[in-house]
């Protein structure tokens, strides 16, 4: 009990943490892209060190805790208070079941440290771990469609229409590319898809197209950038929280950090390898003078998968930045058109086509199936790559046609 819930405090004082800073992040590198300063002004406490401007995460928390908690008299003020609550604790809950960095130490027949590992989860061992995710991350929808509805506001009102049909829609191809590695790896528990990636090779480069579905998937579900339609400021004020304010409002930004990290997360574990590294994070162990794992290297290893794994989700999360600041919005048609025409297929092929591999290789032996089907997957991603870039450039060199006279300037 003592450990679980040393495990659940070090968890939520690193996410909270980590949302505060990766929006300082995200603002120097907005600067960084638009040729900008950015925040730098703002120092850690008690000191004098500005340095990036470290204390503006600090100061943000301070004006959302101190601003005025105000509700409008028009809203539903049950719903209007229980949404941005359902939207944090859905997404806090993900990281329950999320493996970091395996377990330490590891258990071994008479040594010292073989009463039982360590497991760095929250709830080890979750047989069906990405079950638990897909349902929680279907609940934090629940709280962006209360937002919207309870604060009786239009703008609020089309931002929840759009998050429950954007996030509805996405959910499908996301299913049908995480089904791929769950075939190859042939078990729902995150821990062993990374232990089967260690033995076979990492699924984004077995299984190409079902990483493409997955990621523009986890994008439309974080509602990121160039899939921000719930709250796009230009057409909704805010979308499903433009009445929203204060700590209300804190909860509703930080759920959607959340959301971005457990999306990095995802990725990592399911096609990059989790805390897999060549070379560095090999299955042979040190042995101390007895010819048992040294204890030493038992916690070195462990320390070393967890930051490779908080490493590669680093660099995901950096990622969707530059994604954020590099592309421009979908129309929400081009967003449907997008899941249901081009992303379903494509979780679709990708599934049957894994589980065809899977069972010939299983029955027949024919491993090389595999390989050549994994060839023919980067031709033809790399052909529709191809395809698209040749095709934008050619409507866009396309000559306009000449706008027609009205006829009101006929008859003048």
């Amino acid at each position: 009990m003592l450990l679980a819930l040393i495990k659940i405090a070090i968890l939520l004082g690193g996410l909270m943490t980590a949302a505060a800073y990766f929006v300082l992040l995200e603002r120097r590198m907005a600067a960084w892209i638009q040729d900008r300063i950015g925040p730098n002004r703002v120092g850690i406490p008690l000191t004098n060190i500005r340095i990036f401007g470290l204390g503006q995460p600090l100061a943000d928390g301070l004006k959302f805790i101190l601003k005025e908690e105000f509700t409008p008299s028009h809203v539903d003020r049950a719903l209007f208070v229980a949404a941005p609550i359902v939207i944090l604790v859905a997404a806090l809950s993900l990281f329950a079941v999320i493996p970091v960095g395996s377990f330490l130490p590891s258990k071994v027949a008479g040594h010292p440290l073989s009463d039982g590992p360590i497991e760095m989860t929250v709830a080890p061992g979750v047989d069906a771990a990405l079950i638990y995710v897909f349902a929680l991350s279907s609940i934090a929808v629940y709280g962006v469609i209360l937002g919207g509805w309870a604060s009786n506001n239009k703008y609020s009102f089309l931002g929840g229409l759009r998050s429950s049909a954007q996030l509805v829609a996405y959910e499908v191809p996301m299913g049908l590319g995480i089904l791929g590695a769950v075939l190859a790896a042939g078990s729902l528990n995150l821990s062993e898809i990374i232990a089967a990636q260690a033995d076979r090779g990492w699924f984004a480069l077995l299984q190409p197209l079902g990483f493409v579905v997955f990621s523009v998937a986890a994008f439309a579900e974080a509602a990121r950038l160039p899939f921000d339609l719930p709250e796009c400021e230009q057409e909704l004020v805010g979308g499903y929280h433009t009445e929203y304010s204060g700590m209300k409002l804190l909860l509703f930004l930080v759920a959607e950090f959340l959301h971005m990290i457990t999306a990095a997360f995802l990725m990592v574990i399911l096609f990059l390898g989790g805390w897999h590294f060549p070379g560095l994070t090999g299955s042979s162990m040190a042995l101390d003078g007895w010819g048992h794992p040294g204890e030493l290297w038992l916690w070195g290893q462990a320390l070393v998968r967890a930051g490779v794994l908080l490493g590669k989700v680093f660099c995901i999360i950096v990622f969707f930045m530059l994604v954020r600041w590099t592309w421009p919005r979908f129309r929400y048609d081009q967003l449907m058109s997008l899941a249901w025409k081009v992303m379903l297929p494509l979780g679709l092929i990708n599934f049957v086509v894994s589980a065809c591999l899977e069972q010939l290789q299983g029955t027949l032996g024919y491993a090389w199936l595999r390989w050549v089907a994994i060839a023919l997957a980067w031709i033809v991603l790399f052909g529709a790559w191809i395809g698209v870039s040749l095709l934008g450039s050619v409507t866009e060199n396309r000559p306009r046609r000449p706008a027609q006279p009205l006829e009101s300037d006929l008859r003048a």
